[in-house]
């Protein structure tokens, strides 16, 4: 027997479009493949020429969300407005009226997954958000319904497309930071205010959803360590492929003995991993399971139909499924209190300096190193004075404390013999 579901879809810029021309473009293969016949009921978007070009039916174009929650043919509510202002307005207000939502909206999921999962539970409705995480990748499917037979030890994520074109631009063409961010800009990759992206919030917000499920305990984003690609050198990107290492802005989960890490950063990790080969805009998650190992999952992490595609994946999941999952923790604000958090977390370090050149310069820089418990794998002294008399060193440690790394770099800067000009944590 056929079910027959109504959508109804809130915003209808680039996702939402994508996820109307899926619903209706692929209408008759949903039929034929999953026995079930989505039908988009209602849409609301501000904008009548959007919904024009796209073909919305006048008797399906909604004056405001009353009119959405009201139509008793709507069944699934899809929201793709985005931030947390109206949008979480509209999707409490779908789900008190006991409708299904599925949402692209990472921000809202990671800040209010919390208040809006107990909205769901009291309703009886359903709350999904794969399209929320790495795009058109179907990491959130895979983390509930693959590899659950797994306690998941790690994961290391490349979840942000917007930074991993630019740093792939660096990386290859040797164009600068802030060059390369225009073309992105101009392109459409960035936004004019690239802030969420270039400075990890994204990924942040990412990663605290994605981790949740992995661990199976809350992740609070307050708890996530988070720094940026904005101060990236492309002198680094050359001297640390020199090294044999490429640059990408990984989010980084790990369930430990210690407790739990959780940090978004620029890294280095060998040219040879599978996820120094993730290139441009495209996004990748690569996991390790005590039973399953390694699992990489790659894909396009973000556009109209890539994300679409999540979406849509969702609404066919809740229009085909009676039972209806929730988070496998606690889905409270905050961490629960038995949950540990490490924050002097261990990496090795790519350390560059800018030194004196003359005789005993090398011996108190490694001095410094060793009193801060610091051993050294590797450092050489690059050619060409940066400044004046002064020229690169750059140092590659053995694992050691986060703290440790800061202090060595703070007593250089003090010492006045050398300037620490950059420090990046490296992944083996």
């Amino acid at each position: 027997m056929v079910k027959r579901v109504g959508v109804a879809i809130l915003g209808l810029g680039v996702v939402g479009g994508g996820t109307y021309q899926t619903l209706v473009e692929h209408r008759d293969f949903y039929l034929k493949t999953q026995q079930v016949d989505i039908s988009v009921e209602k849409v609301l978007d501000l904008n009548l020429e959007r919904l024009k070009a796209l073909g919305v039916p006048q008797e399906a174009i909604a004056k405001n969300i009353e009119e959405v929650l009201a139509d008793p043919n709507v069944d699934i509510v899809v929201e793709t407005i985005g931030g947390i202002g109206v949008a979480k307005t509209f999707v409490t207000a779908a789900l008190r009226a006991a409708k299904t939502v599925v949402t692209s909206n990472k921000e809202l999921i990671c800040k209010f997954s919390h208040e809006l999962e107990k909205i769901a539970k009291h309703n009886h409705c359903g709350l999904y958000y794969e399209a929320s995480c790495v795009g058109g990748v179907p990491i959130i499917r895979t983390l509930l319904d693959g590899v659950q037979a797994n306690h998941i030890q790690s994961m290391m994520g490349i979840v942000n497309g917007t930074t991993n074109y630019i740093l792939t631009k660096m990386t290859y063409e040797g164009a600068d930071y802030a060059e390369v961010l225009k073309e992105a800009q101009k392109l459409g990759y960035a936004e004019a205010n690239p802030t969420a992206d270039v400075d990890g919030y994204d990924s942040m917000y990412k990663l605290s959803i994605l981790s949740s499920m992995a661990f199976h305990t809350k992740i609070p984003y307050t708890k996530i360590f988070r720094e940026g690609i904005s101060a990236v050198n492309v002198k680094d990107i050359a001297y640390g492929r020199e090294f044999g290492y490429t640059l990408k802005l990984l989010a980084i989960g790990k369930n430990t003995d210690k407790g739990i890490e959780v940090r978004v950063h620029p890294t280095f990790i060998p040219s040879t991993h599978p996820l120094a080969s993730v290139n441009d805009s495209f996004n990748a998650v690569y996991l390790t399971g005590d039973a399953v190992d390694d699992v990489m999952l790659y894909g396009r992490g973000a556009g109209a139909l890539p994300t679409a595609s999540a979406v849509v994946s969702d609404v066919i999941y809740a229009a085909t499924h009676t039972d209806i999952k929730y988070s496998t923790f606690k889905n409270n604000a905050t961490a629960e209190n038995n949950v540990k958090f490490v924050s002097d977390f261990e990496s090795a370090y790519y350390i560059r300096l800018s030194v004196e050149d003359k005789a005993g310069v090398l011996a108190k820089i490694t001095g410094i190193f060793g009193k801060c418990g610091i051993s050294i794998v590797q450092i050489t002294q690059k050619s060409g004075a940066e400044d004046g008399e002064r020229v690169p060193l750059v140092v590659i440690t053995h694992k050691t404390k986060e703290n440790a790394a800061k202090n060595a770099a703070s007593k250089i800067n003090a010492s006045g013999i050398g300037t620490v000009e950059a420090v990046i944590r490296v992944e083996e």
